[in-house]
């Protein structure tokens, strides 16, 4: 089914193959209950990859062990995620885990250890086991097709309290070639920007130089993944993988002047953001995806900072739930954002509803049409702050008791 088109780019819900890689999903019973919960993916020897991941302090040992190796190289041939658990403060033993089954993979596809990815996803501090792993691994390595449906069935496979899974592709045409791009998702709760606590991968045919890949990669993670928030957790597992096989007939992109990789850098956006977006609708127990959107700032770092104050409040995202029309949290957290503003100048819409103009409610504002909106399923917020000309936005969901539910029996 098409998404969206444009003239540069056409999103397509079912995800297309990708020249160049090839993927599998399989089960480690890494689970209680029996379901999927490993994914592998090979690439081409051409292929380059580029990543970002967590920020926090606390790192998972999957992370660690990823980060290192294209801290080296941007050359590699595999990808492996397990969900279940995320191989976080496991301490030297995680890290070992890790590589362990990086040499496995290595192994089996003949392909150098250091040029393994791995990604885990599930509860803290529990050893990952890598003998369920190993005995997992052959029969991936047996089954990697290049078969569209293997897409569906990874983004299934990695999902943890997430209720859909989160695959999308989009062609866009270069030199006369249409050039694919497939991405998969994983993504509920402990969202936050920095990133978000979510696994992705994006695969593209284009050539794309290493040095190339990582400046367009660490793009796109700020345009999209970093404006998510469902809760204000950041994880210690999030990273995001972009990749470009190099298979598609057409020069390859070397330089950052050149005026192709526009083209693709706005298709793999457009997936990233797809995806993103997905990741908020789909928040723990949430019922509505909210876009707040500030405009007059100072400068764009501003605009986000009050933004993303505004998705985590949960005064606010509380109200939202309950179609209560309380603006004054709004207010509020625009206030306690840590950024200069003045009341005077400051304007408020929730969608076309004018709720403040000036500091003060709005004259022609309607509570009992504002809660009817409320009422939907797409609410937008938009701030005026009367400052400047940077914008910026950031996209969130409603908190309702589903969400205590949710991680209430997380480890049940």
């Amino acid at each position: 089914m098409v998404d969206t088109t444009n003239a540069s780019c056409v999103l397509v819900r079912e995800p297309l193959p990708v020249q160049g890689v090839r993927l599998s999903s399989g089960r480690a019973g890494l689970y209680k209950k029996p379901r999927p919960d490993l994914v592998l993916l090979a690439f081409g020897e051409k292929s380059h990859v580029a990543a970002t991941f967590t920020l926090s302090a606390t790192a998972a040992a999957p992370v660690l062990w990823s980060r290192d190796q294209l801290a080296n190289t941007s050359h590699a041939r595999a990808l492996l995620i397990n969900a279940g658990c995320a191989n976080a403060a496991t301490g030297a033993p995680g890290l070992a885990a890790a590589q362990t089954c990086a040499a496995q993979v290595g192994a089996l596809l003949d392909v150098p250890s250091h040029h393994v990815q791995i990604g885990s996803t599930g509860v803290i501090g529990v050893p990952l086991d890598v003998a369920k792993i190993a005995s997992a691994l052959p029969a991936l390595a047996e089954a990697l097709t290049d078969d569209a449906k293997a897409w569906s069935a990874a983004a299934a496979a990695i999902m943890t309290t997430d209720t859909i899974p989160k695959a999308v592709s989009a062609r866009v045409n270069i030199d006369g070639h249409d050039i694919t791009i497939t991405g998969i998702a994983k993504g509920s709760g402990m969202i936050a920007p920095n990133m978000a606590t979510m696994l992705a991968a994006i695969a593209s045919d284009a050539p794309v130089a290493g040095s190339i890949l990582s400046s367009l990669c660490q793009r796109v993670t700020q345009a999209s993944f970093n404006r998510v928030t469902v809760d204000g957790d950041c994880s210690t597992n999030d990273a995001f993988w972009l990749i470009a096989t190099g298979e598609a007939p057409i020069a390859p992109i070397d330089a950052e002047t050149d005026p192709r990789l526009a083209s693709l850098e706005a298709a793999i956006e457009a997936i990233a953001i797809h995806l993103a977006q997905k990741i908020a609708r789909d928040g723990e127990g949430a019922t509505k995806f909210v876009r707040i959107h500030v405009a007059g700032a100072a400068n764009a770092q501003s605009a986000r900072k009050i933004a993303k104050t505004i998705a985590e409040s949960p005064l606010v995202k509380t109200a939202l739930a309950a179609s209560d029309a309380n603006w004054g949290r709004v207010v509020a957290a625009i206030g306690r954002a840590g950024v200069a503003v003045n009341l005077d100048k400051l304007s408020i819409d929730f969608g076309t509803h004018a709720v403040v103009r000036g500091g003060l409610v709005a004259a022609s504002y309607d509570e009992a049409a504002l809660s009817a909106y409320l009422r939907g399923e797409n609410i937008t917020i938009s701030i005026d702050l009367g400052l400047g000309a940077a914008q910026d936005e950031v996209w969130t969901c409603d908190l309702t008791h589903g969400y205590i539910d949710i991680n209430g029996s997380y480890r049940s």
